[in-house]
C-alpha cells in the first residue's frame, strides 16, 4: 500500500468517525428539545390548570412557540463563534447549553406549588433550549457538509435528520416504554413526566465527551490558514449580507419544508390524540414507527440527490405537498383505526423528505467557508421560529375556533411558495460553494 493510499484510509476512517460523532451529539441535543414535545400531553395540567385538555395544550404550545424566537439569537451566536474559532468549539458549548435547559424542566415545580413561577421557570428553561438547539443546526449542518466527500455529500448530510427524527424516536421510545412497562396513566401525569428531562440532561453530558474529541473540518482550518483573527472577526452579520440571494434562498426553501416537518412530527401526537382520538398509547406508538421510517429513509433520498442533484427531489416535495397536504390531512382526521391513521402519515412523511433529506446540505452549498456557518443557521432559525415554531400554536388555535381545517391550507399556501423557490433556484450540486474549499 502506497503512503498515499494508507494517508487516504487514514483520512476516511477520521471523516467517518468524525460524522458519527457529530450525529450521536446532534441526536441528544434533539432528543431534549423534542421530549417537551413529547410529553406535553402529560405535564400541561402541572404548569397550566384548566379543564379543557385544548386549552392545556395550547399554553404550552405557545411556551413550546416562544422557545423558538431564540433559536435566531442562536443560529446567530453560535453560527459567529463556528465561523471564528471553529465547529467544534460551537457545537460542544451548545449541547452543555442544552444540558441545563434539561435538567431545569426536570427541577421545576408545579403551579400548584408555586403558582406563577412554574410556568416561568418552564418558559426560561425552554428559552435556554431553543438558544441552544437554534446554534445546534447551523453549526452541524455545516460540520457533516464540509467532512462528508464530494461524491457523498447528500449522503452524509442526510444523517442530521436521521438523528434529528433520531432524538424524537428517542422520546418517544422513552415514553412507550414508561406507558407500557413502569408508570401508570397517573403517575406519568402526577411526576413521571420528568424522567425523560432528567435522562435528557445525562445524555447531553455524554455528548458533550464525544463532541469534545471531534477533528475540526479541514475547510474551517484551510480557511483559518489564510486568514488574520482579525479578518475573522469581520465575519458576522455585515459579511453575511453581502450574500443576499443565499439569503433569500434558505429562507424560501425553508419555509414550507419546515412547517410540513413540525406538523407531522412534534404536532402530530397532539393531533392523533386531540383530532383522530386515538389513545394517547395508540398515538404515541403510531408515531414512533412512522418516525422510524422516516429515518431509515432519509439516507436513501441522500444518496438519490448525489445521482441526480438536489433540486428534482425539492421540486417532487413542493409539487407533491402542494397537491395533497389538504387531502391527507382530511383523509388523517377521519381515520376510522390507527393503522389506517397511520398509511396517511407514511404518505405524507415521503412526500416530506423530498425536503428533510437534503435541506442542510443545500443550504451548506450557499456559502463559502468563511461565513458558512451563520449562513446556514441565521436565516433557517428565522424561518423555523415563525412557521416550525408556530406550527403547533396555529394549529391548536384553528382547532380551538372549530376551523381546523383552514390549517391544511395553511400548509399548502406555504408549501407552495417553497415550490415558487424550487423552480427558479439552481442545482446546488453543480453550483455548490463547498467545492471552492
Amino acid at each position: 500500500m502506497t503512503t498515499k493510499a494508507l494517508e487516504k484510509e487514514i483520512s476516511t476512517k477520521d471523516r467517518i468517525k468524525a460524522i458519527v460523532g457529530g450525529s450521536i451529539g446532534n441526536l441528544v441535543e434533539w432528543y431534549d428539545w423534542y421530549a417537551y414535545a413529547a410529553f406535553a400531553i402529560y405535564f400541561s395540567g402541572s404548569f397550566f390548570p384548566n379543564d379543557n385538555q385544548t386549552a392545556q395544550l395550547l399554553n404550552t404550545a405557545g411556551i413550546f412557540a416562544v422557545g423558538f424566537l431564540m433559536r435566531p439569537i442562536g443560529g446567530w451566536l453560535f453560527g459567529t463563534v463556528a465561523d471564528r474559532i471553529g465547529r467544534k468549539k460551537a457545537m460542544t458549548v451548545s449541547v452543555l447549553l442544552m444540558s441545563f435547559g434539561s435538567l431545569l424542566i426536570a427541577l421545576t415545580p408545579t403551579y400548584e406549588t408555586v403558582g406563577i413561577f412554574a410556568p416561568a421557570m418552564l418558559l426560561l428553561a425552554r428559552l435556554l433550549q431553543g438558544l441552544s438547539v437554534g446554534g445546534e443546526y447551523g453549526v452541524s449542518a455545516t460540520y457533516l457538509s464540509e467532512m462528508a466527500t464530494k461524491d457523498k455529500r447528500g449522503f452524509y448530510s442526510s444523517f442530521q435528520y436521521v438523528t434529528l427524527i433520531g432524538g424524537q424516536l428517542t422520546a418517544l421510545g422513552i415514553q412507550l416504554i414508561l406507558q407500557k412497562l413502569f408508570l401508570t396513566e397517573a403517575q406519568l401525569h402526577e411526576w413521571g413526566w420528568r424522567i425523560p428531562f432528567v435522562i435528557g440532561a445525562a445524555l447531553s453530558v455524554i455528548a458533550l465527551y464525544l463532541r469534545s474529541s471531534l477533528h475540526e473540518t479541514e475547510s474551517f482550518e484551510k480557511t483559518t490558514a489564510k486568514t488574520s483573527t482579525e479578518q475573522r472577526k469581520k465575519g458576522s452579520i455585515k459579511e453575511l449580507l453581502k450574500h443576499p440571494k443565499a439569503l433569500i434562498t434558505v429562507i424560501g426553501l425553508t419555509l414550507g419544508g419546515t412547517l410540513a416537518f413540525y406538523t407531522y412530527t412534534t404536532y402530530m401526537q397532539k393531533f392523533l390524540v386531540n383530532t383522530v382520538n386515538l389513545t394517547k398509547q395508540e398515538a404515541t406508538l403510531i408515531s414512533f414507527l412512522s418516525l422510524l421510517i422516516f429515518a431509515i429513509i432519509q439516507p436513501l433520498f441522500g444518496l438519490l440527490s448525489d445521482k441526480i442533484g438536489r433540486r428534482p427531489l425539492l421540486l417532487g416535495f413542493g409539487i407533491t405537498g402542494t397537491l395533497f397536504t389538504v387531502p391527507l390531512l382530511n383523509g388523517l382526521s377521519g381515520a376510522s383505526s390507527m393503522w389506517e391513521a397511520f398509511v396517511y402519515l407514511i404518505i405524507a412523511l415521503l412526500i416530506v423528505s423530498g425536503y428533510t433529506s437534503i435541506n442542510a446540505v443545500v443550504k451548506a452549498e450557499l456559502f463559502p467557508t468563511h461565513i458558512r456557518a451563520l449562513g446556514v443557521g441565521l436565516p433557517y432559525a428565522i424561518t423555523v421560529a415563525v412557521f416550525g415554531g408556530s406550527a403547533e400554536y396555529v394549529a391548536l388555535l384553528f382547532k380551538k375556533q372549530d376551523v381546523e381545517h383552514y390549517y391544511y391550507w395553511y400548509i399548502t399556501a406555504c408549501i407552495a411558495f417553497s415550490l415558487v423557490v424550487y423552480i427558479f433556484m439552481k442545482d446546488t450540486k453543480k453550483t455548490s460553494m463547498l467545492n471552492k474549499d
